[in-house]
Protein backbone atom coordinates (compact mmCIF):
# COMPACT_ATOMS: atom_id res chain seq x y z
CA UNK A 1 0.00 0.00 0.00
CA UNK A 2 1.17 3.51 -0.79
CA UNK A 3 2.30 5.52 2.22
CA UNK A 4 0.05 8.44 1.33
CA UNK A 5 -3.62 8.97 0.55
CA UNK A 6 -5.68 11.64 -1.20
CA UNK A 7 -9.00 12.62 0.37
CA UNK A 8 -11.82 14.18 -1.63
CA UNK A 9 -14.38 16.55 -0.03
CA UNK A 10 -17.51 14.66 1.06
CA UNK A 11 -21.15 15.31 1.93
CA UNK A 12 -24.01 13.04 3.00
CA UNK A 13 -22.01 10.49 4.96
CA UNK A 14 -24.36 7.69 5.92
CA UNK A 15 -24.28 4.25 7.44
CA UNK A 16 -23.44 2.31 10.56
CA UNK A 17 -20.02 1.07 11.56
CA UNK A 18 -18.35 -1.01 14.23
CA UNK A 19 -15.09 0.57 15.35
CA UNK A 20 -12.16 -1.66 16.32
CA UNK A 21 -11.66 -2.80 19.89
CA UNK A 22 -10.48 -0.31 22.47
CA UNK A 23 -6.71 -0.04 22.39
CA UNK A 24 -6.27 0.68 26.10
CA UNK A 25 -8.47 -2.22 27.17
CA UNK A 26 -6.89 -4.59 24.64
CA UNK A 27 -3.42 -3.89 26.08
CA UNK A 28 -4.58 -4.43 29.64
CA UNK A 29 -6.48 -7.64 28.88
CA UNK A 30 -3.25 -9.27 27.68
CA UNK A 31 -1.10 -7.94 30.53
CA UNK A 32 -3.47 -8.84 33.36
CA UNK A 33 -4.66 -12.05 31.70
CA UNK A 34 -1.05 -13.20 31.35
CA UNK A 35 -0.29 -12.86 35.08
CA UNK A 36 -3.61 -14.39 36.12
CA UNK A 37 -4.33 -18.06 36.70
CA UNK A 38 -6.27 -20.18 34.23
CA UNK A 39 -7.66 -19.08 30.86
CA UNK A 40 -8.64 -15.60 29.74
CA UNK A 41 -10.52 -15.28 26.46
CA UNK A 42 -10.54 -11.83 24.87
CA UNK A 43 -13.12 -10.94 22.21
CA UNK A 44 -12.87 -7.93 19.87
CA UNK A 45 -9.15 -7.56 20.60
CA UNK A 46 -7.56 -4.74 18.62
CA UNK A 47 -5.06 -6.28 16.20
CA UNK A 48 -3.15 -3.04 15.62
CA UNK A 49 0.62 -2.96 15.82
CA UNK A 50 0.71 -1.47 19.33
CA UNK A 51 -1.42 -4.20 20.88
CA UNK A 52 0.39 -6.93 18.95
CA UNK A 53 3.61 -5.58 20.53
CA UNK A 54 2.13 -6.36 23.94
CA UNK A 55 1.21 -9.90 22.85
CA UNK A 56 4.73 -10.52 21.52
CA UNK A 57 6.32 -9.27 24.74
CA UNK A 58 4.38 -11.70 26.93
CA UNK A 59 4.98 -14.57 24.55
CA UNK A 60 8.71 -13.90 24.98
CA UNK A 61 8.18 -14.29 28.73
CA UNK A 62 6.62 -17.74 28.34
CA UNK A 63 2.91 -16.99 28.08
CA UNK A 64 0.96 -19.01 25.51
CA UNK A 65 -1.39 -16.66 23.65
CA UNK A 66 -3.43 -18.15 20.81
CA UNK A 67 -5.43 -16.31 18.14
CA UNK A 68 -7.65 -18.98 16.60
CA UNK A 69 -9.93 -16.40 14.99
CA UNK A 70 -9.23 -12.76 14.10
CA UNK A 71 -9.68 -10.58 17.17
CA UNK A 72 -10.24 -13.50 19.57
CA UNK A 73 -7.37 -14.35 21.91
CA UNK A 74 -6.98 -17.24 24.32
CA UNK A 75 -4.45 -16.39 27.02
CA UNK A 76 -3.07 -19.23 29.12
CA UNK A 77 -2.27 -17.31 32.29
CA UNK A 78 0.82 -18.21 34.31
CA UNK A 79 -0.07 -16.44 37.57
CA UNK A 80 1.73 -13.51 39.14
CA UNK A 81 4.90 -15.56 39.69
CA UNK A 82 4.96 -17.47 36.41
CA UNK A 83 6.72 -15.16 33.94
CA UNK A 84 10.14 -16.22 32.65
CA UNK A 85 13.14 -14.04 31.90
CA UNK A 86 13.08 -13.15 28.17
CA UNK A 87 16.13 -14.30 26.25
CA UNK A 88 16.20 -11.13 24.15
CA UNK A 89 15.34 -7.45 24.30
CA UNK A 90 11.60 -6.71 24.38
CA UNK A 91 11.00 -4.38 21.42
CA UNK A 92 7.56 -2.74 21.76
CA UNK A 93 7.73 -0.65 18.59
CA UNK A 94 5.81 2.63 18.90
CA UNK A 95 3.69 1.61 21.89
CA UNK A 96 4.18 3.90 24.85
CA UNK A 97 1.35 2.11 26.65
CA UNK A 98 3.15 -1.22 26.37
CA UNK A 99 6.47 0.19 27.58
CA UNK A 100 5.11 2.13 30.53
CA UNK A 101 2.60 -0.45 31.78
CA UNK A 102 4.74 -3.54 31.28
CA UNK A 103 7.52 -1.82 33.24
CA UNK A 104 5.34 -2.07 36.35
CA UNK A 105 4.97 -5.82 35.88
CA UNK A 106 8.67 -6.28 35.08
CA UNK A 107 9.59 -4.36 38.23
CA UNK A 108 8.05 -7.19 40.23
CA UNK A 109 9.98 -9.97 38.46
CA UNK A 110 13.18 -11.42 39.95
CA UNK A 111 14.96 -11.27 36.62
CA UNK A 112 16.71 -8.99 34.14
CA UNK A 113 14.84 -7.42 31.22
CA UNK A 114 15.44 -4.70 28.64
CA UNK A 115 12.72 -2.66 26.90
CA UNK A 116 13.21 -0.68 23.72
CA UNK A 117 11.10 0.75 20.90
CA UNK A 118 11.27 2.73 17.68
CA UNK A 119 12.89 6.16 17.27
CA UNK A 120 9.74 7.98 18.36
CA UNK A 121 9.27 5.94 21.53
CA UNK A 122 12.94 6.22 22.47
CA UNK A 123 12.55 10.01 22.46
CA UNK A 124 9.66 10.04 24.94
CA UNK A 125 10.11 10.58 28.72
CA UNK A 126 10.35 7.49 30.92
CA UNK A 127 11.61 9.10 34.13
CA UNK A 128 8.03 9.56 35.26
CA UNK A 129 7.65 5.77 35.63
CA UNK A 130 11.27 5.03 36.55
CA UNK A 131 11.13 7.22 39.68
CA UNK A 132 8.24 5.48 41.47
CA UNK A 133 9.50 2.02 40.47
CA UNK A 134 12.89 2.84 41.99
CA UNK A 135 11.10 4.03 45.14
CA UNK A 136 9.46 0.60 45.32
CA UNK A 137 12.84 -1.13 45.17
CA UNK A 138 13.30 -2.03 41.50
CA UNK A 139 16.53 -1.25 39.69
CA UNK A 140 15.60 0.79 36.63
CA UNK A 141 18.27 2.17 34.29
CA UNK A 142 17.52 4.57 31.45
CA UNK A 143 19.44 6.23 28.67
CA UNK A 144 20.55 9.84 29.17
CA UNK A 145 17.54 12.07 29.76
CA UNK A 146 15.60 9.19 31.35
CA UNK A 147 14.71 7.73 27.95
CA UNK A 148 14.50 4.20 26.57
CA UNK A 149 15.98 1.65 26.25
CA UNK A 150 15.13 0.70 29.83
CA UNK A 151 16.88 -1.99 31.85
CA UNK A 152 14.85 -3.38 34.74
CA UNK A 153 15.99 -5.76 37.47
CA UNK A 154 12.99 -6.37 39.69
CA UNK A 155 11.67 -8.33 42.62
CA UNK A 156 11.02 -7.73 46.34
CA UNK A 157 8.98 -4.57 45.87
CA UNK A 158 7.85 -2.38 48.73
CA UNK A 159 4.51 -0.53 48.75
CA UNK A 160 4.54 3.23 48.26
CA UNK A 161 2.24 6.21 48.49
CA UNK A 162 2.99 8.18 45.35
CA UNK A 163 1.65 11.46 43.98
CA UNK A 164 1.98 11.66 40.20
CA UNK A 165 3.21 14.98 38.74
CA UNK A 166 0.54 14.85 35.99
CA UNK A 167 -2.75 13.05 35.46
CA UNK A 168 -1.62 10.05 33.43
CA UNK A 169 -3.26 6.65 33.17
CA UNK A 170 0.06 5.19 32.05
CA UNK A 171 1.92 6.33 35.18
CA UNK A 172 -0.94 5.33 37.47
CA UNK A 173 -1.31 1.95 35.80
CA UNK A 174 2.42 1.25 35.93
CA UNK A 175 2.42 1.78 39.70
CA UNK A 176 -0.77 -0.23 40.28
CA UNK A 177 0.61 -3.15 38.26
CA UNK A 178 3.85 -2.99 40.25
CA UNK A 179 1.67 -2.88 43.37
CA UNK A 180 0.48 -6.40 42.56
CA UNK A 181 3.99 -7.55 43.55
CA UNK A 182 4.45 -5.39 46.65
CA UNK A 183 3.88 -6.67 50.17
CA UNK A 184 1.19 -4.34 51.41
CA UNK A 185 -0.93 -1.52 50.08
CA UNK A 186 0.27 0.75 47.27
CA UNK A 187 -1.48 4.08 46.76
CA UNK A 188 -1.38 6.42 43.76
CA UNK A 189 -2.77 9.97 43.90
CA UNK A 190 -3.28 12.05 40.75
CA UNK A 191 -3.89 15.81 40.31
CA UNK A 192 -6.94 14.95 38.16
CA UNK A 193 -8.70 11.71 37.26
CA UNK A 194 -7.23 9.83 34.29
CA UNK A 195 -8.82 6.89 32.48
CA UNK A 196 -9.61 4.05 34.88
CA UNK A 197 -9.49 0.93 32.70
CA UNK A 198 -6.70 -0.63 34.77
CA UNK A 199 -8.61 -0.34 38.04
CA UNK A 200 -11.77 -1.76 36.50
CA UNK A 201 -9.97 -4.70 34.92
CA UNK A 202 -7.87 -5.53 37.98
CA UNK A 203 -11.05 -5.70 40.05
CA UNK A 204 -12.71 -7.97 37.49
CA UNK A 205 -9.75 -10.38 37.75
CA UNK A 206 -9.95 -10.45 41.56
CA UNK A 207 -7.60 -7.72 42.82
CA UNK A 208 -8.71 -5.42 45.60
CA UNK A 209 -8.48 -1.89 44.23
CA UNK A 210 -10.11 0.91 46.23
CA UNK A 211 -10.89 4.27 44.65
CA UNK A 212 -11.37 7.29 46.89
CA UNK A 213 -11.45 10.68 45.22
CA UNK A 214 -8.17 10.97 43.29
CA UNK A 215 -6.56 8.12 45.27
CA UNK A 216 -6.22 4.55 44.03
CA UNK A 217 -5.06 1.81 46.42
CA UNK A 218 -4.20 -1.78 45.51
CA UNK A 219 -3.50 -4.62 47.95
CA UNK A 220 -0.43 -6.59 46.94
CA UNK A 221 -0.07 -10.28 46.11
CA UNK A 222 -3.67 -10.91 44.98
CA UNK A 223 -4.85 -14.11 43.36
CA UNK A 224 -5.90 -13.10 39.86
CA UNK A 225 -8.32 -15.41 38.03
CA UNK A 226 -8.76 -15.45 34.26
CA UNK A 227 -12.17 -14.91 32.69
CA UNK A 228 -13.85 -13.73 29.48
CA UNK A 229 -13.25 -10.13 28.42
CA UNK A 230 -15.34 -8.43 25.74
CA UNK A 231 -13.48 -5.36 24.52
CA UNK A 232 -15.80 -2.46 23.61
CA UNK A 233 -15.25 -0.35 20.51
CA UNK A 234 -12.58 2.30 20.96
CA UNK A 235 -14.08 5.76 21.53
CA UNK A 236 -10.86 7.34 20.27
CA UNK A 237 -11.34 5.50 16.97
CA UNK A 238 -15.09 6.17 16.89
CA UNK A 239 -14.40 9.88 17.39
CA UNK A 240 -13.20 10.32 13.79
CA UNK A 241 -16.49 9.06 12.33
CA UNK A 242 -18.59 10.96 14.85
CA UNK A 243 -16.76 14.19 14.05
CA UNK A 244 -16.93 13.55 10.31
CA UNK A 245 -20.72 13.14 10.53
CA UNK A 246 -21.03 16.35 12.55
CA UNK A 247 -18.92 18.36 10.07
CA UNK A 248 -19.98 17.01 6.68
CA UNK A 249 -23.31 18.46 5.44
CA UNK A 250 -26.29 16.13 5.21
CA UNK A 251 -24.69 13.34 7.23
CA UNK A 252 -26.01 10.81 9.73
CA UNK A 253 -23.81 8.01 11.05
CA UNK A 254 -24.36 5.39 13.78
CA UNK A 255 -21.29 3.98 15.50
CA UNK A 256 -22.06 0.72 17.30
CA UNK A 257 -20.71 -0.81 20.52
CA UNK A 258 -18.61 2.17 21.64
CA UNK A 259 -17.04 2.29 25.09
CA UNK A 260 -18.35 5.39 26.89
CA UNK A 261 -16.22 5.18 30.04
CA UNK A 262 -16.71 8.54 31.84
CA UNK A 263 -12.93 9.01 32.05
CA UNK A 264 -12.72 8.77 28.24
CA UNK A 265 -15.84 10.55 26.96
CA UNK A 266 -14.38 14.04 26.72
CA UNK A 267 -14.71 14.18 22.93
CA UNK A 268 -18.47 13.63 23.21
CA UNK A 269 -18.76 16.27 25.93
CA UNK A 270 -16.71 18.77 23.91
CA UNK A 271 -18.68 18.30 20.68
CA UNK A 272 -21.99 18.59 22.55
CA UNK A 273 -20.75 21.79 24.22
CA UNK A 274 -20.14 23.11 20.72
CA UNK A 275 -23.70 22.21 19.71
CA UNK A 276 -23.23 18.87 17.95
CA UNK A 277 -26.26 16.64 17.40
CA UNK A 278 -25.02 13.48 19.13
CA UNK A 279 -27.15 10.95 20.98
CA UNK A 280 -26.46 7.69 22.79
CA UNK A 281 -28.68 4.65 22.32
CA UNK A 282 -28.81 1.13 23.78
CA UNK A 283 -26.65 1.99 26.79
CA UNK A 284 -25.41 -1.08 28.65
CA UNK A 285 -22.41 -2.58 30.47
CA UNK A 286 -20.05 -5.25 29.13
CA UNK A 287 -17.07 -6.69 31.05
CA UNK A 288 -17.29 -3.88 33.58
CA UNK A 289 -17.25 -1.09 30.98
CA UNK A 290 -20.18 1.14 29.91
CA UNK A 291 -21.07 0.76 26.22
CA UNK A 292 -23.53 2.47 23.85
CA UNK A 293 -24.40 3.05 20.21
CA UNK A 294 -23.73 6.65 19.18
CA UNK A 295 -25.72 8.52 16.53
CA UNK A 296 -24.13 11.67 15.07
CA UNK A 297 -25.69 14.10 12.59
CA UNK A 298 -24.39 17.15 10.74
CA UNK A 299 -24.57 20.21 13.00
CA UNK A 300 -23.84 23.91 13.34
CA UNK A 301 -21.12 24.45 15.93
CA UNK A 302 -20.14 27.27 18.28
CA UNK A 303 -16.64 27.95 19.56
CA UNK A 304 -15.88 27.06 23.19
CA UNK A 305 -13.08 27.17 25.73
CA UNK A 306 -11.73 23.76 26.78
CA UNK A 307 -9.44 23.33 29.80
CA UNK A 308 -9.03 21.63 33.15
CA UNK A 309 -10.18 18.08 33.83
CA UNK A 310 -12.01 17.82 30.49
CA UNK A 311 -8.66 17.94 28.69
CA UNK A 312 -7.53 14.76 30.45
CA UNK A 313 -10.71 13.02 29.25
CA UNK A 314 -10.06 13.88 25.58
CA UNK A 315 -6.29 14.31 25.30
CA UNK A 316 -5.89 11.96 22.31
CA UNK A 317 -8.75 13.66 20.45
CA UNK A 318 -7.62 17.28 20.77
CA UNK A 319 -6.25 17.49 17.18
CA UNK A 320 -9.72 16.36 16.06
CA UNK A 321 -11.41 18.98 18.26
CA UNK A 322 -9.17 21.58 16.59
CA UNK A 323 -10.43 20.45 13.18
CA UNK A 324 -14.04 20.84 14.36
CA UNK A 325 -13.23 24.26 15.80
CA UNK A 326 -12.25 25.58 12.36
CA UNK A 327 -15.92 25.12 11.35
CA UNK A 328 -17.50 26.62 14.49
CA UNK A 329 -18.82 30.15 14.83
CA UNK A 330 -16.44 32.22 16.93
CA UNK A 331 -13.21 31.33 18.69
CA UNK A 332 -12.17 28.11 20.41
CA UNK A 333 -9.39 28.04 22.99
CA UNK A 334 -7.73 24.82 24.16
CA UNK A 335 -5.43 25.05 27.20
CA UNK A 336 -3.99 22.85 29.97
CA UNK A 337 -2.90 20.38 27.27
CA UNK A 338 0.88 20.51 27.74
CA UNK A 339 0.97 16.67 27.73
CA UNK A 340 0.33 16.80 23.98
CA UNK A 341 3.94 17.86 23.52
CA UNK A 342 5.25 14.44 24.64
CA UNK A 343 3.00 12.17 22.59
CA UNK A 344 4.07 10.31 19.42
CA UNK A 345 4.94 13.78 18.16
CA UNK A 346 4.48 17.28 19.59
CA UNK A 347 0.76 17.31 18.80
CA UNK A 348 0.32 20.99 19.64
CA UNK A 349 2.95 22.10 17.13
CA UNK A 350 1.92 19.50 14.55
CA UNK A 351 -1.79 20.36 14.73
CA UNK A 352 -1.10 24.07 14.37
CA UNK A 353 1.28 23.67 11.44
CA UNK A 354 -0.87 21.18 9.50
CA UNK A 355 -4.13 23.10 9.91
CA UNK A 356 -2.36 26.29 8.86
CA UNK A 357 -1.29 24.46 5.71
CA UNK A 358 -5.00 24.04 4.95
CA UNK A 359 -5.79 27.70 5.58
CA UNK A 360 -6.93 27.61 9.21
CA UNK A 361 -6.42 30.62 11.47
CA UNK A 362 -4.80 29.00 14.48
CA UNK A 363 -2.29 30.23 17.07
CA UNK A 364 0.00 28.05 19.17
CA UNK A 365 0.06 28.34 22.96
CA UNK A 366 2.56 26.67 25.24
CA UNK A 367 -0.20 24.42 26.58
CA UNK A 368 -2.67 24.43 23.70
CA UNK A 369 -3.97 26.54 20.84
CA UNK A 370 -6.50 29.20 19.81
CA UNK A 371 -8.61 28.51 16.69
CA UNK A 372 -10.71 31.03 14.79
CA UNK A 373 -13.85 29.44 13.40
CA UNK A 374 -16.03 29.65 10.31
CA UNK A 375 -13.05 29.07 7.99
CA UNK A 376 -13.33 27.23 4.69
CA UNK A 377 -10.35 24.93 4.63
CA UNK A 378 -8.38 24.64 1.42
CA UNK A 379 -7.13 21.34 0.10
CA UNK A 380 -3.42 20.77 0.19
CA UNK A 381 -0.60 18.58 1.43
CA UNK A 382 -0.43 17.39 5.04
CA UNK A 383 2.13 15.38 6.97
CA UNK A 384 1.28 12.86 9.66
CA UNK A 385 4.56 13.42 11.55
CA UNK A 386 4.56 9.63 11.99
CA UNK A 387 1.59 10.00 14.39
CA UNK A 388 -1.55 7.93 13.78
CA UNK A 389 -3.83 10.48 15.47
CA UNK A 390 -2.48 13.30 13.31
CA UNK A 391 -2.96 11.27 10.13
CA UNK A 392 -6.59 10.48 10.95
CA UNK A 393 -7.38 14.01 12.14
CA UNK A 394 -6.04 15.53 8.92
CA UNK A 395 -8.13 13.02 6.99
CA UNK A 396 -11.28 14.43 8.61
CA UNK A 397 -10.05 17.94 7.74
CA UNK A 398 -9.70 16.75 4.14
CA UNK A 399 -13.37 15.73 4.06
CA UNK A 400 -14.45 19.36 4.61
CA UNK A 401 -11.78 21.12 2.50
CA UNK A 402 -12.68 22.82 -0.79
CA UNK A 403 -10.53 20.48 -2.87
CA UNK A 404 -8.52 17.28 -2.50
CA UNK A 405 -6.10 16.86 0.40
CA UNK A 406 -3.13 14.49 0.42
CA UNK A 407 -1.79 13.10 3.70
CA UNK A 408 1.72 11.66 3.67
CA UNK A 409 3.22 8.91 5.84
CA UNK A 410 -0.05 7.21 6.72
CA UNK A 411 1.25 3.73 7.54
CA UNK A 412 1.44 4.84 11.17
CA UNK A 413 -2.36 4.49 11.33
CA UNK A 414 -1.88 0.72 11.53
CA UNK A 415 -0.55 1.12 15.08
CA UNK A 416 -4.10 1.73 16.32
CA UNK A 417 -6.60 1.37 13.48
CA UNK A 418 -5.91 -1.06 10.65
CA UNK A 419 -8.81 -0.76 8.23
CA UNK A 420 -9.51 2.92 8.96
CA UNK A 421 -9.58 4.00 5.31
CA UNK A 422 -11.97 1.24 4.20
CA UNK A 423 -14.32 1.94 7.11
CA UNK A 424 -14.37 5.65 6.30
CA UNK A 425 -15.00 5.12 2.58
CA UNK A 426 -17.92 2.80 3.44
CA UNK A 427 -19.80 5.93 4.56
CA UNK A 428 -19.39 7.77 1.25
CA UNK A 429 -22.59 8.21 -0.76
Amino acid sequence: MSNKITIEPQENLSGEIYPPGDKSISHRSVMIGSVSEDITQVENFLTGEDCIATVKAFRKMGVQIDENEPGILTIHGVGINGLHEPDDVLDVGNSGTTMRLISGILAGQPFYSVLTGDDSLRSRPMGRIAKPLRMMGAQVYCRKGEKAPLTIIGGNLNPVEYKTPVASAQIKSCILLAGIYAKGETTVTEPAESRDHTERMLRSFGAEVISSGLNRMIKGRPKLSGHKVIVPGDISSAAYFITAAVLCPGSEVVVRNVGINPTRDGILVALKMMGADISMENQREESGEPVADIRACSSSLQGCDFNGDLIVRMLDEIPLVAVAATQAQGQTKISDAIELRVKETDRISATVSELRNLGAKIAELEDGMVIEGDIELAGGLCKSHGDHRMAMSMTIAGLIADSETTIENINCVDTSFPGFWDMLSSLYR
